[in-house]
């Protein structure tokens, strides 16, 4: 994928052809919006959209430059998801029915409740675990005890595996550590060899829990050029193919498909959420996305061949919710744009 890096504090570039446009192309003039309602919105830090597998648009007004690795606080759970599938495909997980206590081994906290022998590598992907919330009001807390997942794994069950989703980081770090003991790897080396690797893009060091084990969901650190090509790789179906033209699958086949179906419902927004992706329509087409604090966002619109990375300030305080429905926006109005 063709990309340029931007480093000077504020940059737009253009990369679309106009001799080769196609129906469903964005447009100069769409583009053009799409920037000016984006320097609107002082918090962004960079824009990137790519069609039909190029980089054709990017914008940047601060903070790291789009091929510089940024912060990208919950989105993390998206590339923990497509991590999670590449291990699958690599043999290292068996599927998602595989319980997580398998993965665990010795491991395996004592005094867990039985019931956590019922979670599943799927409950984890979809935030099912049951287990009381480590996010929000608990996160503090949380992230100050001494051992993440013990605390994350003996928390007291509030649903059970499998039921509605409940939206917490600490179930996502069971996630990676489940990667790390079932591989013997840490989850930035399994995530370079299975992922990064693969889509010619670094995966940097991330912040790590007391016992060594590399944040699950949060505050990866990846560039906005390497998000393109996550998300490249779900909308061709977990398929990368070199520039020689030889394919080679880094995703399971049918595990995008899989991705995108929803399992539970946000409480905020009140959009469907698979296996670390988000699931909505905007402008009338089906829309899948991850988000992360402050706004950072990943979208893949498979109709339109479009993958956009939006990143943000990823520091306090939060802009609230109302900032991703003003994400959703700008990826609304150039769909719609390119409708006329």
């Amino acid at each position: 994928m063709r990309a340029t890096a931007l480093l000077v504090p504020f940059a737009v570039i253009s990369l679309l052809p106009t001799a080769y446009a196609a129906a469903n192309e964005p447009s100069a003039n769409a583009l053009q919006t799409l920037d000016q309602q984006t320097s609107q919105l002082e918090r962004i830090h960079s824009v990137v959209v790519a069609y039909d597998g190029e980089i054709i648009h990017e914008f940047h007004q601060g903070g790291p430059g789009v091929a510089s690795p940024a912060n990208i606080k919950s989105l993390s759970k998206t590339v923990l998801a497509a991590i999670t599938g590449a291990a699958i495909e690599a043999g290292i997980i068996e599927s998602t029915d595989q319980p997580m206590v398998e993965l665990f081994g010795e491991h395996l906290p004592s005094g867990t409740d039985p019931q956590v022998g019922d979670i599943t590598v799927a409950h984890l992907l979809a935030l099912q675990a049951g287990l009381e919330r480590t996010s929000g009001s608990n996160y503090g807390a949380w992230v100050a005890s001494a051992n993440w997942v013990n605390d994350a794994i003996t928390r007291p069950f509030v649903d059970e595996p499998g039921g509605q989703m409940l939206y917490s980081t600490g179930t996502s770090h069971l996630l990676s550590a489940a990667l790390t003991h079932a591989s013997g790897e840490t989850t930035l080396a399994l995530a370079q060899r299975l992922l990064g690797d693969p889509l010619n893009i670094t995966i940097h060091p991330w912040l790590r829990d007391p016992q060594g084990i590399y944040f699950g969901g949060n505050d990866m650190q990846l560039s906005p050029q390497a998000l393109i090509e996550v998300g490249e790789l779900y909308r061709n179906d977990g398929i990368v193919v070199n520039e020689a033209g030889g394919e080679q699958r880094v995703l399971p086949e049918g595990w995008v498909e899989e991705s995108w179906q929803p399992r539970g419902t946000s409480r905020w927004t009140g959009d469907g959420y698979g296996y670390g992706w988000f699931i909505t329509q905007l402008a009338g087409e089906d829309v899948y996305y991850g988000r992360g604090y402050g706004g950072q966002a990943l979208y893949v619109i498979p109709e339109r061949e479009m993958t956009v990375v939006i990143t943000s300030d990823p520091s306090p305080p939060s802009p609230g919710g109302q900032f991703q429905q003003r994400l959703n926006r700008l990826v609304e109005g150039l769909l719609a744009e390119n409708d006329e």
